[in-house]
C-alpha cells in the first residue's frame, strides 16, 4: 500500500495524504535528520506500528472490513523477529491449528509443528494474501495524541538506505486510531547487577544473535535461563557438539511436548473449557509425571502451583520438553546453580565453585518497547511497556489507541485483538466515511 501521496491526486481517497513537506525542521511536530528534510502525513485509516504477526493478522481483519491501514515497520522486512532472533533449527511450540493467524489457515502439507521457516513463509504468504505492503525503514520515535484535533501524531525516522544508519527523513502520521502492535518481545531483555561482566573475556551473546549450535562445536558454553529458549539452545548445542551448562535459578515446570499422542496445550484447552484450572493442573502433573518421571531429581524442581495458574497469573509460559530433558537426565546438558559473579574466563556460582567457559548465552527473555516511544498513561504501564488491564480486556484504550498481541496468550491471543480491533475501528470507519463529503473534512480537520 502506499504510504503517501501529494494532496490534489484523487483516484484513491483513502491513501494517506500528505499535508505539509518542508526542509529540516520546516513543521512543528518533528524534524528532518540527516538532510532528508520532514512532511506531515494525514493517514485516513488507523495507523498500526509493527509488522509482525500482530500487525498482519490487525491489518488483515481491517482490510477484511474494508478499512485501509498503515503498517510501520523498523526493520525492512515482515516478521523481523521470527527472520533474525530465532535460531535456524527452530520449531514453533504448539501444533500449526494454533499459531494461524485469521482468515487463512496454514497450506496444505504442513507440518503439524511448522519450522521456523515455514512459519516465516507463511506470514509472507499472508501479507500478500491481503495486499499488505508495510512502509519499511519507519522508525517510530514518539506517538501522542493531540485532544485539540483529535488525532494522533506519530512521529517516524526514516532509514532509506536499510542498513540502521543516520535517519533520511522524518515524517510525522496523523490518525484518528493507532494500534500498537510492536509486541511482548520487542527488545532483548538482559540482566542487571551481575557482578563482573565487564571483565569477562569470552563470547557473550543474547539468544536473539544465535543462530546454530555449530559454531560452538567443542566449546564449553554456558546458557543462562531454563525456559524453552534456554532449553532448546541447550539442545541444540548439545546435538552439535559442544559442552552445554545451562544455568537454573528457579523453579521451572517442564511438561510434555503431547500427552497420548494429543499436544499438552490442545489438551489443557479442551480441559478448561470442563475443569477448574486447579483440576487440570492436576491432570496434566499427573501425566507429567508418569511420562518424564521427577525432574527435580536432575536439578529442576516444580512450583508448588500448576502450570496453568501459573501462566494465568505471571504469563510465565511452562517449559514443553522437545528432548532436553533425555540429555539432561544423561549428564549430556549439566545444570548449574545460580551465578555469584563473572570472572576473566568464565563464572563463580553461588555455591563458591568457578568454570571457566568459552561463550556464555543469555536466554534471558525479551521486553516491551512500548514505553520509550508511546506518550500515553492509561492504556500501558510504563513499568513493563504491557496493557494495565488483564486478558481478555486489554486490546483497546482511550482515545483511538489499541492494542494488539500483548495478552501473554500467543498467537492466539493475537487472533483475538485483531478480531475485535478490526470490528471496532470498522464501526467506527463506516459512521465516519458515510458522507461523501466525510474524507474532505477529515482531511482538513487533520491538516
Amino acid at each position: 500500500m502506499p504510504t503517501s501521496r501529494e494532496q490534489g491526486q484523487a483516484e484513491h481517497d483513502d491513501y494517506p495524504t500528505v499535508l505539509h513537506r518542508g526542509g529540516v525542521g520546516d513543521y512543528a511536530g518533528g524534524s528532518g535528520i540527516g538532510g532528508g528534510g520532514s512532511r506531515q502525513v494525514w493517514v485516513p485509516g488507523p495507523v498500526i506500528v509493527g509488522a509482525g504477526p500482530s500487525g498482519l493478522a490487525t491489518a488483515a481483519c481491517l482490510k477484511a472490513r474494508g478499512v485501509t491501514s498503515l503498517v510501520l515497520e523498523k526493520d525492512w522486512c515482515v516478521a523481523a523477529s521470527w527472520r533474525h532472533r530465532t535460531y535456524e533449527r527452530l520449531r514453533l511450540h504448539l501444533p500449526r491449528c494454533f499459531c494461524e493467524l485469521p482468515l487463512a489457515p496454514f497450506p496444505p502439507g504442513t507440518p503439524t509443528y511448522p519450522t521456523r521457516d515455514q512459519f516465516i513463509a507463511y506470514l509472507d504468504d499472508y501479507a500478500r494474501a491481503f495486499g499488505i505492503e508495510p512502509h519499511l525503514g519507519a522508525r517510530v520515535r514518539r506517538a501522542a495524541y493531540d485532544a485539540a484535533i483529535g488525532f494522533w501524531r506519530v512521529t517516524v525516522d526514516e532509514d532509506a538506505g536499510g542498513d540502521g544508519g543516520a535517519t533520511a527523513a522524518t515524517t510525522e502520521f496523523l490518525s484518528r486510531w493507532l494500534v500498537v502492535a510492536t509486541g511482548e518481545n520487542a527488545e532483548p531483555a538482559w540482566p542487571e547487577g551481575v557482578e563482573g561482566m565487564d571483565v569477562y573475556r569470552g563470547v557473550a551473546m543474547h539468544t536473539s544473535s544465535y543462530k546454530k549450535g555449530d559454531e560452538f562445536r567443542g566449546r564449553n558454553v554456558l546458557v543462562i535461563g531454563c525456559g524453552n529458549s534456554g532449553m532448546e539452545v541447550s539442545l541444540d548445542l548439545c546435538n552439535n557438539g559442544a559442552r552445554a551448562s545451562m544455568v537454573v535459578r528457579d523453579k521451572i515446570h517442564v511438561l510434555p511436548r503431547e500427552i497420548l499422542g494429543i499436544s499438552t496445550f490442545g489438551l489443557s484447552v479442551f480441559l478448561l473449557r470442563w475443569l477448574p484450572i486447579k483440576q487440570v493442573d492436576s491432570l496434566l502433573l499427573f501425566f507429567t509425571r508418569l511420562i518424564l518421571g521427577d525432574t527435580e531429581k536432575y536439578g529442576l524442581p516444580r512450583p508448588k502451583i500448576g502450570p496453568l495458574q501459573i501462566k494465568s497469573s505471571t504469563g510465565k509460559t511452562p517449559v514443553l520438553d522437545i528432548g532436553a530433558l533425555r540429555k539432561i537426565k544423561t549428564r549430556e546438558i549439566k545444570v548449574v546453580p545460580a551465578i555469584q559473579r563473572f570472572t576473566e574466563n568464565g563464572v563463580e556460582f553461588i555455591d563458591g565453585h568457578r568454570e571457566d567457559f568459552d561463550a556464555v548465552i543469555f536466554a534471558t527473555g525479551y521486553k516491551s518497547n512500548v514505553p520509550s516511544w508511546l506518550k500515553e498513561e492509561e492504556l500501558f504501564s510504563h513499568f513493563d511497556g504491557f496493557p494495565r488491564k488483564p486478558f481478555p480486556h486489554s486490546w483497546r484504550g482511550k482515545n483511538g489507541l489499541y492494542a494488539a498481541g500483548f495478552t501473554k496468550k500467543g498467537l492466539m491471543g493475537t487472533s483475538y485483538d485483531a478480531l475485535r480491533i478490526a470490528s471496532d475501528i470498522a464501526d467506527q470507519w463506516t459512521e465516519t466515511f458515510a458522507s461523501p463529503t466525510a474524507t474532505n473534512r477529515s482531511s482538513d480537520y487533520g491538516a
